[in-house]
């Protein structure tokens, strides 16, 4: 490690570390608090830099991190300006009255020549300003208000429930610009655009969206497969290495520079354009930029994994709206308009509200990305009764700024809910 600086703080200093992708913790930290680690190494795969190992006892950020003295003296922001092909890792620990910050890199990486400044938020939102001008960041236009199917439905969702929900929202008055159809219409990750029989016609419900005037929107993972998928049974020379767990198999990511994954994926997303869907959630997306060989030996895992979201880019159309989720933040600036910034609210079993506001720490942290990046995704409003903290989340959601999404039967939304959602659908913005 390459020492940086030694800060002296006060009793009040703390540090914001940058977490490399959408799911992974990223907050202000002060001396005792808790440092954020993967208990189990799928975890690390997935909510952490794979490949990077955590540091012990110190605070560490992927291309960003922020010490602020806490003595209002100056606060001093360590970032890179260029995430196109690498993103050095930078630590801060505490050593008696002093932050010690180190990087990875050669230090000439890293800059701390940034505004001055005498606040952490106008140190965020100045480098915010520089690392998106000098990105090509994709904002400006106003937040989408979208109703998706995942909070309320998860895998079980049929095209039946997508049509009665885009009837119930006309029926109620709700200004929703866009229906996204969330995971469960197709049969998975590496088998993709195949339908799945139980979802039903994904024409006949995006026919629905698109006839209410409204657009169609979808989810897909397309850097993922599953290991028992038939892309990677039948293409193990696509495949890259572990990528963590989920839909009950072993996830792998795949190589975005081999000219077969490159095909198959222009079909996939031209499948998905000619449907008429010019909004996509892509999501998993950390998995196109795991450490391995490529076929491209020149290629790094970033610039790897920004050649895949360039490719998809390409085929949808510079009008198409391209939402990243569990997806490096760095190095998705300038390639897609809105970024999740933080993880899900709430896993299946958690309907209730029992697994706490999950998303809330980074949701607040990363606010200051919103209309320097992208714009953010604060995940969904769930206004539903049943969701026990749906006051406490709505709080959140309708703080922060960004896209207006919620995910409810419409139906089963009480008077109450529904003025959340009202609340939710008129705050959008630029």
């Amino acid at each position: 490690m390459t020492v940086l600086d030694e800060i002296p703080v006060g009793p009040e200093a703390r540090v914001y570390a940058e977490g490399w992708q959408s799911w992974s913790p990223t907050t202000w930290s002060a001396r005792d608090d808790e440092i954020h680690r993967p208990v189990e190494p799928w975890q690390h795969a997935m909510r952490f830099r794979p490949g990077t190992p955590v540091a012990e006892g110190a605070l560490q950020g992927e291309g960003l991190l922020v010490v602020d003295p806490g003595d209002g003296s100056e606060v001093r922001v360590f970032g890179t300006l260029d995430a196109s092909r690498e993103v050095p890792t930078i630590h801060a620990s505490w050593r008696g009255d002093r932050v010690v910050v180190e990087t990875d890199g050669s230090g000439e990486d890293v800059s701390s020549r940034f505004a001055r400044s005498t606040t952490g938020e106008i140190a965020l939102e100045s480098f915010g300003d520089r690392f998106g001008t000098a990105s090509g960041a994709r904002f400006g236009w106003a937040a989408p208000r979208v109703w998706c199917t995942w909070y309320q439905y998860f895998e079980e969702v049929h095209a039946s429930d997508v049509i009665e929900n885009v009837g119930a929202i006309d029926a109620a008055g709700l200004d929703v610009d866009v229906v996204q159809i969330d995971d469960g219409w197709s049969l998975g990750t590496g088998e993709w655009t195949a339908p799945n029989p139980r979802f039903g016609s994904l024409p006949d419900a995006v026919s629905a969206i698109l006839d209410s005037g409204r657009r169609a929107g979808i989810w897909a993972a397309p850097f993922s497969v599953g290991a028992n998928s038939s892309v990677a049974r039948e293409h193990p020379d696509w495949v890259l290495g572990d990528a963590g767990k989920n839909w009950g198999d072993d996830l792998r990511g795949l190589d975005l520079t081999h000219p077969g994954v490159r095909d198959y994926l222009t079909r996939v997303f031209s499948e998905i354009r000619d449907l008429g869907i010019d909004y996509v959630k892509l999501d998993f997306l950390y998995s196109g930029a795991l450490p391995g060989r490529r076929h491209d030996a020149d290629a790094t895992p970033i610039s790897a994994y920004r050649s895949g979201l360039e490719l998809i880019r390409e085929v949808l159309g510079d009008d198409a709206f391209l939402l990243g989720c569990g997806a490096p933040i760095l190095p998705s600036v300038g390639l897609v308009d809105a970024m999740r910034v933080a993880g899900d609210t709430f896993h299946e079993g958690g309907e209730d509200g029992s697994q706490g506001l999950r998303g809330r720490m980074s949701v607040e942290a990363r606010s200051w990305q919103h209309g320097r990046f992208w714009t953010n995704d604060p995940d969904c409003l769930v206004a539903r009764p049943e969701f026990a903290l749906r006051e406490e989340w709505a709080d959140v959601v309708l703080t922060a700024p960004g896209i207006r999404g919620f995910s409810d039967r419409i139906e089963r939304l009480d008077a109450r809910g529904m003025e959340l959602v009202r609340d939710l659908l008129k705050e959008a913005s630029a």
